[in-house]
């Protein structure tokens, strides 16, 4: 289908479900049937004969890449005597950002997409279909169709208001302002600058550096990184205004960087590396800058991307998170329910307690 078709389902609030950045994972080699995302959309066409709702699908041979950990339900299902994979995983590829699983030019549609993706994996005899990080909206839709629905945690950063970080820090009790306003003099105090690249910016040589710290951390993180040299170069190509990459340099030279990619109300912290280590950069590049960048962009959120406790001393707060997950086989969906079950009561006292220390509280 053409991208204005894609695009008129999935809306322009999420970039990372537009048709060019979900082309450029594919283009680029980063996700792919060679790399185990074999894309499978499923989509329904309306009465005009046009798209009027698509899922982002894909045949996955592996659980990598998801930020949903099930790989102990695919061990228990291989020692059952089952093949876990390939399952039908209804996502955006290495992108923990809650947003629409189904996109909907008609709402009307919602009940026939979510049976659709239970007659593909019925029809293929998948094990299972998993709808991950769907947003708060869109989780009714999926549990009303009888999905197990999982709970997870991440920390998000709210603008209530704040004009400037300054007025942020206001919010906070004194001893909290002291502590940040000393990790990001600590993180500067050398010399070092940070430059916040966009559009046009974005040139190659910005992408050479950034590419350096992404496989450092890349390599570290999974073993190898999952998105290719060339994707970066597409995404500042095709979407360029939709980026923005904070580079921290010393004498010119850039020593680490940060990408992010602006919604319409969100900026979402994606990636992360250095070759040189310094102290609290880190958190002033990822946490801070976006902090300083959303309010002057007039974004009301900060997403930093999947979990981190460590988020909460800089001004994120606890929020949960959902997916959608399709068990065929009766007793597996059993297992899967009562695991669900006792995993959400621990969450959910997890994110009471983690409440209990944001930042926000003056105590």
């Amino acid at each position: 289908m053409s991208a204005a078709e894609w695009d008129a389902c999935a809306g322009s609030d999420h970039p990372f479900l537009a048709h060019a950045f979900l082309s450029i994972l594919e283009e680029s080699g980063s996700a792919c049937p060679r790399t185990g995302w074999q894309p499978v959309p499923v989509v329904i066409d309306g009465a005009d004969g046009r798209p009027a709702a698509i899922a982002p699908a894909y045949a996955k041979s592996h659980s990598q890449g998801e930020y949903v950990f099930d790989h102990a339900w695919a061990d228990a299902y291989s020692r059952a005597g089952g093949d876990y994979y390939p399952k039908l995983q209804i996502a955006v590829p290495f992108t923990p950002a809650p947003g629409p699983r189904l996109l909907l030019r008609d709402p009307a549609l919602a009940p026939a997409l979510i049976a659709a993706l239970e007659s593909v994996t019925d029809q293929h005899g998948l094990s299972s279909a998993h709808a991950t990080f769907v947003t708060p909206d869109q989780v009714p839709l999926f549990e009303a169709a009888g999905w197990l629905i999982r709970e997870g945690t991440q920390f998000h950063w709210r603008n209530e208001g704040y004009a400037s970080f300054d007025d942020f820090l206001g919010a906070l009790s004194s001893r909290k302002r002291k502590a940040i306003r000393k990790e990001r003099t600590g993180a500067l105090e050398s010399g070092i600058i940070v430059r916040h690249l966009t559009g046009a910016e974005l040139t190659e040589a910005a992408w050479d550096a950034f590419w350096v710290f992404y496989q450092d951390t890349g390599a570290r993180k999974w073993g190898q990184p999952y998105l290719t040299r060339q994707f970066f170069s597409l995404l500042g190509e095709r979407m360029g205004d939709h980026v923005l990459l904070m580079l921290a340099e010393r004498d010119g030279r850039p020593i680490a960087g940060a990408l992010n990619l602006i919604g319409a109300d969100t900026l979402y912290g994606r990636y992360w590396g250095c070759t040189e280590e310094v102290p609290f950069l880190h958190f002033e590049l990822c946490y801070y800058q976006a902090i300083d960048a959303a309010i002057r962009l007039g974004k009301t959120v900060v997403e930093a991307g999947a979990q981190g406790e460590h988020k909460l001393a800089r001004g994120y707060a606890p929020v949960p998170t959902w997916s959608a997950h399709y068990i065929p086989d009766p007793n597996f969906r059993r297992a899967i329910a009562d695991f669900l079950k006792r995993e959400r009561a621990s969450v959910e006292s997890d994110q009471e307690y983690l409440s209990e220390l944001t930042p926000f509280r003056k105590a």
